[in-house]
């Protein structure tokens, strides 16, 4: 299958290593030439768990109408604040109904906000799914090379009902991913918007004056934000409840994911140190680092807007939007909010009703 990833950062290295491996012709595409440069030299350079080699996709690109131009498939693989430039971009290059599309991650609202953007220049929209999180932790030690420590072992999966199509070829493209139930199950299955908001708020100030020299997982892990990362996992775990699901803790999720040990005890929020795929990772650099830009805005910003369509109230994820917004000296971050995801005024039932679920 000749397949486009989009995006050629730590997830789309990954995407594109484990496709090609796997036998399909796989396109990246950048808009930045100077990222694909590396990769146009001796191709993409890999170690970790994927294997260790180097390969070359079938294509390489910064010309979006022309990347898309003969491939079957997309999977998007970027930070979930590009989800709406993206759809916009593939609306106006003018990728059609016809081809699936799918998010590695979407995170929380990733098919929400998608929709809702390529709506914005296109009524037909393409069959598109979502990942609850990335399928790789990965890192690029060199700009040629990409180190995947870590593939998610069962990954949550859904789409709309009109995307059935782009959740089958999910499935079928990355072993252990499986059909979620809906949209609302996988967007509150985002780890990320729950484990990295707590560290990265409260470790803010070492995070700043080390420029992130201590590990994340482990030293930035004390029993003060791992307090407020239980009660941050209690709100999301209400909100799923208000919408029918019964989820496990953060904890459960990444034992599930293969991030955790395989008999980590669910209540143990002191197991995320004990993960190898993340052990070694260090602390944002500064507080432009993707976990306020992206986990925050685009994870704690659309669950609250999710919780508030449920009548659930979260004061933790709350406070915590609060202080980054502040810390990072804007007044403000930008946001996956109820109107980029389409749901300004919704009701339960409505928002029930638009992931395929009949409400109760």
């Amino acid at each position: 299958m000749r397949i486009l990833v989009i995006g050629a950062g730590n997830g789309g290295a990954a995407a594109a290593v484990e496709l090609s491996l796997a036998g399909h012709e796989v396109r990246l595409y950048a808009r930045s030439a100077s990222t694909l440069e590396p990769f146009s030299r001796d191709g993409i350079g890999f170690t970790g768990v994927l294997g260790e080699g180097r390969l070359r996709p079938f294509g390489l690109g910064s010309d979006l109408a022309a990347a898309i131009a003969d491939v079957e498939a997309a999977v998007v693989a970027l930070p979930v604040y590009a989800h709406g430039a993206v759809a916009r971009a593939l609306a106006e290059a003018g990728w059609g109904a016809a081809r699936p599309i799918i998010l590695n991650p979407g995170h929380t609202g990733g098919v929400f906000e998608f929709e809702t953007a390529y709506r914005a220049v296109r009524d037909e929209l393409p069959p598109v799914a979502e990942f609850s999180t990335l399928a790789y932790v990965a890192r690029k030690p060199r700009p040629d090379v990409v180190n995947v420590t870590g593939r998610a072992k069962a990954l949550r999966a859904a789409s709309l009902p009109s995307g059935r199509a782009a959740l089958e070829l999910a499935c079928a493209l990355f072993p252990g991913a499986y059909d979620s139930g809906d949209v609302i199950a996988t967007g509150l299955s985002n780890v990320n918007m729950i484990v990295h908001p707590p560290g990265a708020m409260l470790g803010a100030s070492w995070s700043e004056a080390t420029g992130g020299d201590f590990t994340f997982y482990v030293q930035g892990m004390t029993s003060g934000v791992m307090h407020v990362m239980r009660a941050l996992d209690a709100e999301r775990i209400a909100v799923a409840a208000a919408f029918g699901h019964t989820l496990p803790t953060v904890i459960g999720e990444m034992r599930a994911l293969g991030t955790v040990p395989a008999d980590a005890d669910p209540e143990d929020y002191g197991a995320i140190a004990s993960g190898a795929a993340n052990r070694l990772i260090k602390a944002p650099d500064s507080l432009d680092h993707r976990y306020y830009v992206e986990d925050f805005g685009h994870g704690l910003v659309p669950f609250t807007a999710i919780a508030r369509i449920a009548g659930v109230p979260t004061p933790v994820a709350d406070a915590l939007i609060a202080l980054c917004a502040i810390a990072r000296g804007s007044g403000q971050i930008a946001t996956r909010g109820a109107a980029e995801m389409g749901l300004v005024g919704w009701s339960r039932d409505a928002l029930l009703a638009r992931v395929g679920v009949a409400s109760t």
